[in-house]
């Protein structure tokens, strides 16, 4: 997904996705009520349309467990990552997908998402709706997500993950910060566009193709899909 800058906050709920109401929330924790909380931290890598360093993001979800509202809303909370309308319809994209296959967890309460960069950004595009996904569920089961793994995808409506741009800039910007294992959409390893195979080894990193998002779960948290 490209990176941009530009500035905007809205709220994202599940029954009804609005981006012509903008507004606000602060993000904190209450002490009292973090045993009853869950939150999962999500890698998110995005690429710059002036350099082929990419950007590494961060998406923390949190997720209340409180009783209402039901059903279950989402919401964005700011940050300094701000996203754009197409980034906002992958999200809910993925968090619909996730509430489809996490079919035990207890779909009510609030799950808030707030975006962390070193600088403020703005992001846009469908290219993390697959990580996205991978983050929501996790968050819903009770899982976490791996540490020194990211992934690059779209998420389609049947749970494959499509094809992205971009992917050598992403994986450098995952390379930066340490991680060592990155998915990408089946098929793109050996993109004529790129030499993955040269990359990985000049960044001493593993590039792996996943076809599902069940799949890319799996290798990120250890956990299954329903």
């Amino acid at each position: 997904m490209p990176a941009t800058t530009h500035h905007s906050s809205f709220r994202l709920a599940l029954r009804l996705f609005c981006l012509s109401s903008l507004c606000f929330w602060p993000f904190a924790v209450n002490p009292r009520q973090a045993n009853a909380e869950s939150v999962v931290e999500v890698p998110m890598l995005a690429a710059m349309q002036s350099n082929d360093l990419g950007v590494f993001e961060v998406l923390l979800f949190r997720w209340d467990q409180q009783g209402t509202p039901a059903p279950i809303e989402l919401q964005w909370q700011g940050g300094n990552i701000q996203p754009g309308h197409t980034n906002l319809g992958s999200m809910a994209q993925a968090f619909q997908y996730a509430l489809e296959h996490t079919p035990a967890a207890g779909h009510t309460g609030t799950v808030s998402a707030i975006g962390i960069a070193y600088a403020a950004t703005g992001t846009d595009g469908p290219s993390a709706g697959a990580v996205m996904t991978v983050g929501f569920a996790a968050l819903l089961k009770g899982d976490r997500i791996r540490r020194g793994i990211a992934m690059t995808g779209t998420l389609n409506k049947d749970g494959t993950i499509g094809p992205v741009g971009k992917i050598p800039d992403k994986i450098r910007a995952a390379a930066r910060e340490g991680y060592r294992t990155i998915l990408i959409p089946q098929g793109q390893r050996d993109d004529p566009r790129w030499n993955l195979t040269r990359l990985a080894w000049d960044l001493n990193v593993e590039v792996k193709e996943v076809y599902r998002v069940e799949e890319a779960y799996h290798l990120m948290t250890g956990g299954t899909l329903d």
